[in-house]
């Protein structure tokens, strides 16, 4: 395999003799990923970015597991596997745990669906490291530099595994302006790029992600599920769909006989993404697009008493630190409350969150007790997290969390 010659491989990690408090060395046989700054008590001196950290449990001064050290991160080892039986971390270690992950997608596979999340980072124990599949392109996010030393080595086995032609590497803030690297965002490492524009199939619907400039990987593949079940209750339906981002629900609702749907997002650009996502299929529907703040937007739909048969509200995360939380949480009381005022009499609303810190409790007794307060009566249709392709490996990993609310007046 020929890859580009931005990727360095010259760096040798070397191996480092790690101890932690007590606290960490729970955290760690507990099958925690991350070892933060604080509980590390001896170290090398010369440890860098991307050497392997072996860590040893004091009672018996065995090995209790492996992690890469990340010089730049308050997770100062992020684990690579978590036992006391020795293994080489090598390049046979790291594809059989390619070729583990990607048989936990197979059933995904097997729909009509090309478009996957190969490795969802430390759920399928590669920390700070994402790998989307759409159709024959690979695009691979890196969040932290230790993957750096072995960044061929993954590529090949990645490509080897998902048989993807094309590799697009994503670089987040960080790495962008990192100079340890001659990486760019958006690069394309491996084989060729006609379209940065890339289209792949979703449960038989047709979208496409731009897999250089777009967010994240191009595209969100989470709420995969939750678009096909949005579809199967649209048709004949009015469906508003906020923060719409790219359409996946309003083209899902779209493809499967909506009669109305309109997508409301901030971004002018993002909405003229979903339109072209709807015109990769065949509907007879009518789509309409709201650009603007979605708050505004949604108390201006309820003072002209507009309601749609199916309301979907999946905001952007209200929480990406701790002391948001408070702050979220007021925000999708809001949200609940305006949703509830939007849906029809027998309409379903459906409400989600991607806020890793805001516990799906939380979240659904927030819901529960604002539309308890509006004393319309309701059901709730179900609850749900995650798609196949985004298992589930340690507590802040869960962070998706959706619940359908049917009103029965």
């Amino acid at each position: 395999m020929t890859f580009s010659t931005a990727i360095d491989t010259k760096y040798q990690p070397k191996r480092l003799a790690v101890k932690l408090t007590s606290k960490g060395e729970n955290y760690v046989q507990e099958g925690h990923p991350w070892v933060f700054s604080d509980s590390i008590v001896k170290i090398n001196d010369t440890a860098k970015t991307g050497d392997l950290a072996i860590i040893f449990g004091k009672r018996a001064n065995k090995m209790i597991g492996i992690g890469l050290y990340d010089a730049k991160s308050p997770i100062r080892i992020k684990m690579v596997y978590s036992d006391t039986a020795s293994v080489n971390i090598d390049n046979a270690f790291f594809h059989q745990k390619i070729q583990k992950a990607y048989k936990k997608r197979l059933p995904l596979l097997k729909t009509k669906t090309n478009s996957y999340r190969l490795l969802f980072g430390e759920n399928d124990g590669f920390p700070s490291l994402i790998a989307d599949v759409y159709t024959k392109v690979l695009v691979v996010k890196l969040y932290s530099e230790i993957w750096l030393p072995y960044l061929q080595t993954l590529l090949e086995s990645l490509i080897d595994v998902s048989g993807c032609k094309t590799v697009v590497i994503r670089l987040s803030r960080s790495l962008q302006n990192s100079k340890s690297h001659h990486l760019e965002d958006g690069d394309v490492v491996y084989g060729d790029l006609k379209d940065e524009v890339v289209q792949f199939i979703e449960h038989g619907v047709q979208f496409s992600a731009n897999v250089i400039k777009g967010h994240k990987t191009g595209y969100f593949l989470d709420h995969r599920e939750n678009r096909r079940q949005v579809g199967l209750l649209s048709k004949n339906k009015t469906v508003l769909d906020v923060f719409s981002y790219a359409g996946g629900f309003s083209v899902h609702a779209l493809a499967n006989g909506a009669k109305e749907v309109t997508s409301l997002d901030i971004s002018e650009q993002a909405l003229e993404i979903a339109v072209q996502n709807g015109k990769l299929n065949a509907y007879s529907g009518k789509h309409m697009t709201l650009a603007g703040d979605a708050f505004q937007l949604l108390e201006e739909l309820v003072s002209k008493k507009q309601h749609f048969d199916v309301v979907v509200i999946d905001p952007p995360s209200f929480a990406k630190q701790q002391t948001e939380v408070t702050l979220a949480k007021k925000k999708y009381a809001q949200l609940a409350q305006l949703g509830v005022q939007l849906t029809a009499k027998g309409g379903i609303l459906v409400l989600a969150s991607c806020s890793s810190r805001v516990t799906a409790t939380a979240f659904y007794d927030i819901n529960a007790q604002t539309l308890q307060a509006t004393k319309r009566p309701f059901t709730i249709a179900q609850k749900t997290e995650h798609d196949i392709d985004h298992p589930i490996g340690f507590p802040e990993g869960a962070y998706l969390k959706c619940a359908y609310y049917r009103f029965l007046d």
